[in-house]
């Protein structure tokens, strides 16, 4: 009841005319309802939501000198690290009723060029650092803006009035965020003001999110989840964000300082905090895991060493970037995500599209306003996924007795092995029990006979051989035969996307290259 009286109330305040406003006018209203109070931390730089408002303002006009013939439907790309200058330039972009699109700052050069092909920009924004490690987009004839044009313009006086932010349809494009690529090419998830409003609202509600809150999530900014949780939060809510320049141990702690009331991360994160184990959190009400599966031992170590529980979400970037989040529950496995948030609605399929039962597994398939316009020049795939306003998020599981939602795997994870079929969370669960493993990836591989599981472990063990044997027994006892995995292989090191998760796009590369070496 709580939740939905706190979903109306946001809901009410961000209308005009009996539709939701357009996202370019919330930073507006939140300097006007919040002008002194910090909007961004990131480490020793802090900016007001006056400040904020005004320099987005004065550079997206000056924007609009360099680009008179700007129109709406224009694209302009951010190619930037986590700063203070992000999210002017994010809101100057969003003034003058453009298309923001930040892009992964870990991609190649090739990736990075690739995307700028497709999205064909009116401009990029590219700091100093990114324009060096990418010198092949002075050579694409788009025009450039950069670190040197915002300090400049932030630090100008006054000369002109504030210009007023362009109109918009909530429904038009205002956002492209490129997906990580794990599965091939980044896709462009296209997203309005629709979108990105009810969702920050159906997620502020869960959590009961109010101005009072500081939000940490020490993730890149071109991430759905930070970019919902620190910066559209910050124009719906008027949270204080805090944000790091690096996503390292030094940062992190720094981050911690500034007394935050909310954690968002990755699993990899808490598994630092188990790491580093002398963190204080005294004002968190709130740790939520997203972004990547939260295995069962992350969440019992952090909650051996600091007391707190982690609250499992889930979501995709195509959700803008929210579905559920579990806040309730202590003893339910990390599985279980929690109910869908309000105005989402949650049904589970076979592969024939039929309806499933409580409790049956099948495709998880979501409806909502938060569900993205489509992908970007990609009316193929916008079909494939997206039925009679229905969203197949391609992941497998099923919905218990009170209505919450449990993830069982990813589809084009599920491992089929002589006609059955193998969940690689469930083996990787398993593989994480024992204390010398910290993480775990299992892939399916195919040969002549058909497709079969191999476990890839990270683990600093010298003696790989007996954790081997060890792990081998530990599978014996806990699962079905046909779920233990042909080979079990110990690196020091996974590989890791830009994100944080584990790349198991890179593992299975890796896997197939040393079996074909060593001819088996």
């Amino acid at each position: 009841m709580i939740e939905k009286q706190r979903y109306q109330e946001l809901y009410d305040n961000l209308q005009h005319n009996g539709s939701l406003i357009y996202v370019g006018q919330l930073l507006k209203q939140a300097s006007e309802k919040w002008h002194n109070k910090s909007a961004v931390i990131c480490e020793n730089e802090k900016i007001s939501y006056k400040e904020l408002y005004r320099n987005s303002t004065k550079f997206a006009d000056y924007l609009k000198q360099k680009l008179p013939k700007l129109k709406t439907t224009d694209a302009i790309i951010l190619i930037y690290e986590n700063s203070i200058e992000f999210y002017i330039a994010y809101f100057a972009t969003w003034h003058l009723g453009a298309v923001v699109v930040p892009l992964n700052t870990f991609l190649l050069e090739s990736e990075i060029l690739k995307i700028i092909a497709e999205v064909e920009p009116r401009l990029i924004i590219i700091s100093s650092k990114y324009l060096k490690k990418f010198s092949g987009i002075e050579n694409l004839g788009i025009a450039l803006s950069g670190q040197r044009d915002i300090e400049t313009v932030s630090s100008a006086e006054d000369s002109t009035a504030i210009s007023i932010a362009a109109e918009k349809n909530p429904r038009e494009t205002v956002a492209i965020l490129y997906t990580s690529g794990t599965t091939g090419m980044p896709k462009g998830v296209m997203l309005n003001s629709e979108n990105i409003i009810i969702n920050s609202i159906q997620a502020a509600s869960r959590f009961q999110i109010t101005n009072n809150d500081v939000m940490f999530c020490p993730l890149p900014l071109f991430h759905s989840l930070p970019q919902n949780t620190c910066i559209w939060f910050n124009l719906v809510v008027g949270i204080t964000a805090i944000i790091v320049s690096k996503i390292d141990r030094q940062s992190m702690i720094k981050g911690l300082e500034n007394q935050p009331t909310v954690i968002m991360a990755i699993p990899a994160i808490y598994g630092l905090f188990c790491k580093i184990r002398t963190l204080q959190f005294p004002k968190i009400r709130y740790f939520f895991s997203g972004g990547d599966i939260l295995s069962d031992k992350i969440r019992k170590y952090f909650g051996l060493i600091y007391k707190r529980k982690i609250c499992n979400g889930y979501g995709l970037t195509e959700t803008s970037p929210f579905i559920s989040v579990d806040i309730d529950d202590y003893l339910k496995p990390t599985t279980n995500v929690g109910a869908p948030f309000i105005g989402i609605e949650c049904a589970i399929r076979d592969t024939t599209m039929k309806h499933l039962t409580s409790g049956d597994t099948g495709i998880i398939w979501i409806k909502g306003k938060n569900v993205m316009q489509g992908y970007f020049k990609d009316p193929v795939s916008t079909a494939q996924v997206i039925v009679d306003g229905w969203f197949n998020t391609g992941d497998i599981g099923f919905l218990d007795d009170s209505g919450k939602i449990v993830i069982t795997s990813r589809e084009k994870d599920i491992i089929k092995s002589k006609g059955m079929q193998i969940f690689p969370q469930e083996i990787e669960n398993v593989l994480l029990a024992n204390n010398k493993i910290t993480q775990a990836a299992v892939i399916g591989i195919h040969d002549s006979d058909g497709e079969y599981p191999i476990a890839v472990v990270e683990s600093q063990e010298h003696n790989q051989e007996a954790l081997i044997t060890e792990l081998f027994e530990v599978i014996k006892q806990n699962l079905a035969e046909y779920k233990t995995p042909k080979k079990i292989l110990v690196k020091t090191q996974l590989p890791l996307t830009g994100t944080g998760k584990i790349d198991k796009k890179k593992i299975k590369l890796e896997v197939n290259e040393l079996l074909k070496k060593n001819g088996s």
